[in-house]
């Protein structure tokens, strides 16, 4: 099982019909079977854009029979609107008095800020998540970690934006929460366009498969070794669809 990477960004990029991508490389999975995969860049997503749209001015010109698609979670959550704007949330006391101890995920980001913290508590409410933080803190010096977003659960970890020093000013003041309904968003989308969708929220550490289409032809196992490498890379690349080829 490996990987056959490009060295940087420069020798991965490439362009057809206008379109630029990344060539990430193939990877082999345990199974012996293989996928190249091509991280498509966009322009900056705004809130309320269509995603099938997006598929046919981006993927369509580098699709080829066999190819299945892997769609950013943030992106869909920009497309159906499945945004809080700060001034839509209203921190409550609990918000304002556990903010400073919160501890950062698993993507480095955290709850440490009292707007997100709040949307938490409107997600999941104030008992559940005062025994995750609670929980939390008694785990915290074995070393134990996560246990705030494994608590909480209902895609609490999916919770993104509200960043001061984001590279894009809108994510100062909008948060993303991951996309209600997801395997029928991926069911759709699948029947606009027909390429096959998976519906990732993805980082350097971990790959949450939040849905995908019933003609996705991979399973999720293999889906997880296609991605496991996060071919998307960081935000600022603006590379959310990843085409993934099995060879």
């Amino acid at each position: 099982m490996g990987i056959i990477p490009s060295r940087n960004l420069e020798e991965q990029r490439r362009e057809r019909d206008g379109i630029v991508y990344f060539d990430r490389g193939r990877i082999e999975a345990q199974t012996g079977r293989a996928y190249e995969r091509y991280a498509i860049q966009t322009h900056f997503v705004q809130v309320g854009e269509d995603q099938a749209a997006l598929v046919e001015r981006y993927v369509r010109p580098l699709y080829q029979p066999g190819d299945v698609l892997s769609f950013g979670a943030k992106v869909m959550a920009m497309c159906v609107g499945s945004v809080r704007r700060r001034d839509e949330v209203k921190p409550g006391f609990w918000a304002k008095a556990l903010w400073r101890f919160a501890g950062i995920n698993h993507t480095g980001v955290g709850m440490h800020e009292p707007y997100k913290l709040q949307l938490v508590i409107d997600q999941v409410g104030l008992p559940r998540m005062l025994l995750a933080a609670f929980l939390s803190a008694v785990t915290k010096p074995f070393g134990v970690k996560g246990v705030f977003y494994r608590v909480c659960g209902q895609g609490v970890g999916g919770i993104d934006g509200f960043y001061t020093r984001s590279s894009f000013p809108i994510y100062h003041d909008l948060a993303l929460l991951n996309p209600p309904n997801p395997d029928k968003l991926c069911e759709e989308l699948c029947g606009k366009t027909g390429i096959p969708v998976v519906l990732m929220d993805a980082n350097d550490l971990q790959r949450d498969q939040l849905g995908k289409c019933n003609a996705f032809p991979l399973t999720d196992a293999e889906v997880q070794d296609a991605l496991r490498d996060n071919p998307s890379g960081q935000g600022d690349e603006l590379t959310p669809l990843i085409l993934i080829r099995p060879v």
